[in-house]
């Protein structure tokens, strides 16, 4: 289910299906649903939590994923 709520602050909020199919991942390399939820789980990937539910920012993800998860190359 991809509902957008528009949080206070004005982000479009996605749901882990959304994020998953948003475009910020590379074109079939996406992570999958578990992934994403054990790094919501380590606190890896910024969320937002409304009630019960967990939202994500698109944007915010990318953003983050491209400076904090990069892995440095072998020497």
């Amino acid at each position: 289910m991809n509902t957008q709520p528009t949080s206070p602050s004005g982000l479009q909020l996605t749901d882990i299906l959304g994020l998953r199919l948003s475009g910020i991942f590379p074109k079939g390399k996406e992570p999958s649903i578990r992934t994403l939820r054990e790094w919501t789980k380590l606190r890896r990937i910024p969320y937002h939590r409304v009630g019960r539910f967990v939202y994500f920012d698109s944007a915010e993800v990318g953003d983050y994923i491209r400076t904090k998860l990069k892995i440095p190359g072998r020497a």
